[in-house]
């Protein structure tokens, strides 16, 4: 982007002068019983203005595009200017058409009226994207779930938002399973939205649950259980928990947040069951809960004496 717009921008002088050129010499020349000078005139009137815009979202979208770090922000700044220049083209079209700007302006509020009971989906799409962009619910790359479906948000456009699947029906784990699901952006206006990145917090809270058996000695399982967790979670869950704890400052919910895993015992009929809480970025859930599972498990193997795994039926 920038040199089309300059270039588009030298289009439009070069058509609107040779608009002017028409105009001054005249041309008499008739085709079908029709003066050709009226329909050049607005044919060039036309491609000016049509050059004209196209420069200004060329050159005005590269100003905000190289000054906005974010790639999220990036994709909502090139949809909100389509929309805006689209919007002009079309009233500046009719308005050279029609000569008359005012009953343009006068015929587009009217025809809005009467195409919002022809198009109400499309519309209620299109508030929908005005709500995301302006509240956040979700953005570009963002993990999110829409009533039975989750997965990673890849594009939000005027109407739909596209989501690469995680889960669903081939795949049982947190895993992409190729298949990209498009979802109506009025979605969002009836539907529970779950965003897995809290604003400013790109982590969740996980659970691992192992199962063991009442002669355990419980505290040294939990004990291990929490040094294992330490070791391969302890500076990432730190960092992670300090941002938490950041964003909760900000809103007047107050919670008790543990700078380091923990976990949580419940009696069962038959067993023991040893819950270890941490928390972790939503993209490696799946893995590393399988590297704890892998090494807890070693771990309670090198001390058969002390943790015991439930050999009931019932289990």
């Amino acid at each position: 982007m920038g040199r089309t717009g300059y270039l588009a921008l030298v289009g439009a002088g070069a058509l609107y002068a040779g608009r002017r050129l028409v105009d001054r010499v005249g041309i008499g020349t008739r085709v079908l019983d029709t003066g050709l000078e009226p329909v050049l005139l607005t044919g060039l009137s036309m491609a000016a203005v049509l050059f004209a815009l196209l420069a200004g979202y060329d050159i005005f979208g590269s100003y905000l595009l190289a000054r906005t770090e974010s790639k999220r922000r990036r994709h909502d700044v090139r949809n909100l200017l389509r929309l805006v220049f689209g919007g002009l083209a079309l009233i500046a079209g009719f308005g050279i058409i029609t000569r008359e700007w005012v009953s343009v302006l006068f015929s587009l509020g009217v025809l809005g009226f009467a195409i919002t009971f022809a198009l109400q989906q499309p519309l209620f799409s299109l508030i929908g994207w005005l709500y995301i962009i302006v509240k956040r619910p979700y953005r570009v790359g963002d993990r999110i779930a829409i009533e039975e479906m989750r997965g990673d948000v890849v594009s939000i456009d005027f109407f739909v938002t596209e989501v690469w699947e995680i889960g669903g029906d081939l795949v049982s784990t947190n895993q992409p399973s190729g298949r990209i699901v498009t979802v109506p952006n009025s979605t969002v206006l009836s539907a529970r939205v779950v965003n897995f990145y809290g604003e400013g917090v790109q982590s969740v809270w996980n659970e691992l649950s192992v199962q063991v058996a009442y002669e355990t000695d419980v505290a040294f399982a939990s004990e291990l259980m929490v040094e294992t967790a330490t070791e391969q979670l302890g500076e990432e869950m730190a960092q992670q928990v300090a941002e938490y704890r950041e964003r909760l400052h900000e809103t007047p919910v107050e919670l008790d947040v543990n700078d380091k895993p923990t976990v949580n015992i419940v009696q069962q009929e038959s067993w023991v069951e040893l819950r270890l809480r941490y928390i972790v970025h939503p993209r490696r859930g799946t893995r590393a809960k399988n590297a704890l599972y892998e090494t807890i498990l070693a771990r309670f193997n090198d001390h058969p004496e002390r943790v015991k795994f439930p050999v009931s039926r019932n289990r």
